[in-house]
């Protein structure tokens, strides 16, 4: 009982969000997240085009939540809208992107429009893309065409974890055109990337902690350096004022305390002559 309330569950929140991104076709939708509150559902819309979503007045966004509570029988669904920035790097937007351009310029610029995003995708950063377009294009026989640009992992834990896959649709005179859009991001750490140590046999997160230390080391003595020469400067320049004010007082004046001071030491000496005496 309990394993089938929770496949129900997950059923009913797959439908959810498989129903927002039908009645969100077209507003820049990267994908639908539905998470359960204690105040009720709250579904999460990311999107390109937040102002789509939210509509004249909030228009949009209050009937979408109308419809959640009559279809799937919701208490109190929050809908909350997260903006994305990187729209480049987001496949499901990138594949809409290709639909609607497909859709506005018809089959005859269909090479130029994967090319140009192919290079809007590579500038953003990601380490490779593969855009994949079939159906009857440019002719009535169905076709696929494919275009791809740097490194793109097609098999292995990181082709089926790491690697970004989305597919889409245009409607065209033609008929139905399908896109697939594989990107593959530049944070994915491959395995075959590897660090080679140094033959002192050090790691190279010691020796960038080594490296740290002696430079602390070296900041310290310099600091130390700096702190003799200043004080080595302030006696040199106690030194000059000294004798810049020796050189100020004049010629006469030096005489008479020069004066001054040889009476000063006869008198001591004759005091103490007398106290000797005084004591034999």
């Amino acid at each position: 009982m309990i394993e089938k309330n929770f496949v129900a569950q997950k059923v009913k929140e797959f439908e959810i969000e498989e129903f927002v991104e039908k009645s969100l076709a077209r507003a820049g939708l990267s994908g639908v997240k539905v998470q359960r509150t204690p105040l009720g559902e709250k579904i999460v819309v990311y999107t390109s085009r937040p102002g789509l979503v939210v509509g004249r007045n909030g228009e949009s966004i209050r009937k979408l939540t109308k419809n959640l509570k009559k279809k799937f029988n919701l208490e109190n669904p929050q809908v909350e809208i997260s903006e994305i920035r990187d729209v480049n790097s987001d496949p499901n937007i990138v594949a809409e992107r290709i639909a609607a351009m497909l859709e506005k310029y018809g089959t005859t610029r269909f090479k130029g429009i994967m090319h140009k995003v192919m290079e809007d995708v590579m500038n953003a950063g990601a380490m490779g893309v593969e855009i994949i377009i079939s159906g009857k294009i440019p002719s009535s026989r169905a076709k696929a065409w494919r275009v791809y640009s740097g490194y793109l992992k097609k098999c292995g834990n990181i082709a089926l974890r790491e690697v970004k896959r989305r597919r889409n649709s245009a409607e065209l005179k033609t008929g139905t055109v399908g896109i697939k859009v594989s990107i593959m991001p530049s944070d994915v750490k491959l395995p075959d990337k590897m660090k080679l140590i140094e033959e002192s046999g050090e790691i190279p997160e010691q020796k960038e902690e080594k490296e740290k230390v002696e430079a602390k080391e070296e900041k310290q003595t310099e600091d130390k350096e700096k702190n003799e020469k200043t004080a080595k400067k302030g006696k040199s320049e106690e030194k000059k004022t000294e004798e810049h004010e020796e050189k100020k007082i004049p010629k006469r004046g030096r005489k008479k305390k020069e004066a001054k001071e040889e009476i000063a030491i006869g008198r001591m000496s004759e005091i103490e002559e007398t106290s000797g005496n005084h004591g034999k």
